[in-house]
């Protein structure tokens, strides 16, 4: 089909993350194809959150980077009892989580293929498979070592080896059915490897175009057909699609937590703040003020943003921004996990009249606060401006408050391509040239690893036990935890910090004319917002959240 549907059980995901937001999605679901070791996702640590890795026990038995991440995104995403998640601004989580699955499933028809072959060679030929595994898991220990030369000794070990069983295989002291079985018991595992590798290789280049489909921005759809129930009696099938519906629902949350130093998971730092706050007097001394409530100013301030991306003349502008009603949960700095609001209804969000009470009395000591946000996703998802408002009234003083927020783009980790695998030769004659030669996908010892984790497979706790696994930073989201900072980009930086004054300027003049409207003496509040008008054309990023004693 030319539009890129597979309609058929098990329906092909489209890829493309909405408007404007698909280079972040993309860059983590390629991931999830990715080969290297998983030490290399330990470089996308962010200040907000940082991942490890649980060392292997045995290492023939660990996993590389995108068996990894797969494994560990599935589990935090789509796991049973899991922790709620923090959301990924910019970027869709469930697109993420589909190709995981697709990664999963593609690996696990190699590893069907690969169990068949240690069955029929390691069962039938057993003394001498383990004897090559030995060998491998030597060479690979000693391979890791500080040492250079432990590597060239383990491979000394493994040519040691094949010379041995070629000696024994011309004079071997054993006839009959026994000198034979010895013979092939050397013979067997080699024919089983290479017919492993033929395997291996081609799933390793299936993977690589995924991989590099992504990156380009096109690439084939995420195929899950264990998400599709084919009968009413298939629950996992079922389960595995509600789950993926709660992941949809959860990411449209309202609903964020503040970490103290480290910002509002998923929308990053507190970069500036800027703050006005004047006396309620009325304008005529023989009336009283109109009455009004915080959420009055909020609904008027929340109708003039929607209209940021208008300007009186035909030259560029804002782009369409995205205005919410948030509410803010405070958690320590080094919380482990975070835990939904009881006013949270199911579809993980506070609306109504919950939200007018937040936003209404709860300006003071313990609880949670409202903030009115606009957020623009830009740079196709790679970086995340947003600004907060909120109004508080204490005793006779009214306080607005503009706070602003920037989030990165992901990590360049994500951001690399598959490399070919060469060789570079010097001609015999010519020996001031050199030529290459490209070198299979897959190495001869990754199709060790693979055909030894193989049977493993069909139990993973066992095989993370043996092999080790990537820890997943807690509270967990998949976008604040690989993100960079913005203001190393100058573009992007330009970006946050124009966004500021007119944002500044739409909630104050709005509020001004709210409470002009409502008999409030507005000069103090003109003349402060007339001062922050000109502070806010010569702001630059610091850390607002950091208070020195």
């Amino acid at each position: 089909m030319t539009d890129g549907f597979d309609f058929s059980p098990g329906a092909q995901v489209p890829i493309s993350g909405g408007a404007g937001q698909t280079a972040a999605t993309q860059a983590l679901a390629s991931a999830a194809y990715r080969d290297g070791p998983m030490e290399e996702l330990l470089k996308a640590n962010s200040d907000w959150a940082t991942s490890s890795v649980k060392p292997p026990r045995i290492s023939l038995f660990e996993p590389n980077l995108g068996e990894a991440f797969a494994r560990a995104v599935q589990q935090r995403m789509l796991g049973g009892g899991r922790k709620p998640l923090i959301q990924s601004f910019g970027m869709e989580p469930q697109v993420i989580v589909e190709h995981c699955l697709a990664a999963s499933r593609i690996r696990r028809q190699r590893d069907a293929r690969l169990t068949v072959l240690m069955v029929v060679f390691g069962v039938l030929f057993l003394p001498g498979v383990l004897i090559w595994l030995g060998v491998f898991q030597l060479r690979r220990t000693l391979a890791g070592a500080q040492n250079k030369r432990a590597g060239v000794l383990g491979t000394a070990l493994l040519l040691v080896l094949a010379v041995l069983g070629a000696v024994l295989m011309v004079k071997l002291p054993f006839d009959g059915f026994l000198g034979v079985y010895l013979r092939a018991m050397m013979v067997a595992p080699i024919i089983g490897w290479a017919w492993a590798k033929t395997i291996c290789e081609r799933t390793a280049k299936d993977l690589r175009g995924r991989w590099t489909g992504l990156l380009d921005g096109g690439g084939i759809g995420a195929k899950i057909p264990e998400a599709v129930p084919k009968n009413p009696g298939e629950s996992a099938a079922e389960q595995l699609r509600q789950n993926l519906e709660r992941l949809s629902a959860e990411q449209k949350s309202n609903v964020v937590f503040y970490a103290g130093p480290k910002g509002i998971l998923g929308m990053g730092t507190r970069w500036g703040s800027w703050q006005l706050a004047e006396e309620l007097t009325p304008a005529d001394p023989d009336k009283e003020i109109s009455p009004f409530r915080s959420w009055d100013i909020m609904r008027a301030v929340h109708d003039q943003l929607r209209l940021l991306e208008r300007t009186p003349i035909n030259t560029g502008g804002l782009t369409p921004p995205f205005v919410e009603h948030w509410v803010v949960c405070p958690i320590g700095e080094g919380a482990g996990a975070v835990s939904r609001p009881a006013d949270a209804d199911a579809s993980f969000q506070i609306r109504g009249a919950a939200l007018q009470k937040i936003c209404n009395e709860q300006h003071f000591g313990s609880g949670d606060r409202h903030y009115l946000g606009v957020q623009f996703v830009l740079w196709d998802g790679q970086l995340v401006i947003t600004l907060l408002i909120n109004v508080t009234v204490l005793h006779k003083t009214l306080r607005i408050e503009v706070t602003g927020h920037a989030l990165g783009p992901i990590h360049p980790v994500f951001n690399g391509k598959p490399k070919n695998r060469t060789k570079t030769f010097r001609k015999g004659v010519k020996f001031w040239e050199t030529w290459e030669r490209r070198l299979p996908v897959v190495e001869a010892r990754e199709v060790v690893r693979l055909a030894a984790r193989a049977p493993l497979t069909w139990y993973p706790p066992l095989l993370e036990y043996w092999g080790g696994k990537l820890v997943l930073p807690e509270p967990f989201g998949l976008r604040h935890a690989w993100a960079d900072k913005p203001w190393r980009h100058r573009f992007m930086a330009d970006d946050a910090l124009r966004a500021a004054t007119p944002v500044l300027r739409v909630v104050h003049e709005t509020a001004v004319r709210f409470l002009a409207e409502h008999g409030v003496n507005t000069e103090r509040f003109s003349s402060r917002a007339g001062n922050l008008s000109g502070a806010v054309q010569d702001l630059s990023p610091r850390q607002a959240d950091v208070y020195n004693a």
